[in-house]
């Protein structure tokens, strides 16, 4: 048997930051068909820079999303980053707790839909299938309204979580940590920081897989 592996997301789910080969989907594939003991096929679909709005609209209406997710035994996304990354920026380089308010109740909503979406594509048929969000980690440590939008997006994510859904959490694993963590650009990981990505998904386990 062959596993399929759709990864969605951003620069995340794309490697930004790093060597080919050593982003968090390449690693957690690698990690997946050691548990499994089966081959794990994977398509990448992560864009530099997408936000939940964007996300959104690809995987309710361009085709390609939706055969890779239909066909997908494993599913993992990263989204929302950009969201907060495009709020600080558009006031002026620094939180403002009105802007990141209005930005993370619309990335909610996005997120929303997107997971519905995804699931309304699984529910077409029988085949056995898990998602995996990725948290957020911030960014913007030295910043608490930064903080605050963090931890409230990954108490949002969290409450999606059942059977078929859990959430990565990574915040935690990069607080205090950001300098060994985190690449030149102080906010895509660096090799390490996927490693610890791809290693929290694997510690949700396989089920219902394995």
């Amino acid at each position: 048997m062959v596993y399929h592996y759709t990864a969605v997301g951003d620069s995340l789910t794309f490697g930004l930051g790093t060597m080919p080969g050593s982003g968090f989907v390449p690693l957690y594939r690698r990690m997946a068909e050691e548990k499994l003991q089966q081959f794990v096929a994977h398509e990448n679909l992560g864009v530099n820079g997408l936000t939940s709005e964007e996300l959104s609209d690809r995987v309710v209406r361009l085709p390609t999303y939706r055969f890779h997710l239909k066909q997908a035994h494993i599913i993992t996304m990263s989204i929302g980053g950009n969201d907060l990354i495009r709020a600080v920026k558009l006031a002026g380089g620094r939180p403002n707790r009105n802007v990141l308010d209005a930005a993370l109740y619309r990335c909610q909503e996005h997120v929303n839909r997107i997971v519905g979406s995804i699931r309304r594509i699984k529910s077409a048929d029988s085949q056995l299938y898990y998602i995996r969000a990725i948290g957020l980690y911030n960014p913007y440590p030295a910043w608490t309204e930064a903080t605050e939008y963090v931890v409230r997006f990954n108490r949002h994510l969290i409450k999606l979580s059942d059977d078929y859904f859990r959430v990565a959490d990574i915040y935690a694993q990069f607080l205090g940590r950001e300098k060994e963590l985190l690449s030149v650009d102080g906010l895509h990981p660096n090799g390490r920081g996927y490693r610890v990505i791809a290693e929290q998904l694997h510690r949700l386990g396989y089920k219902p897989l394995k």
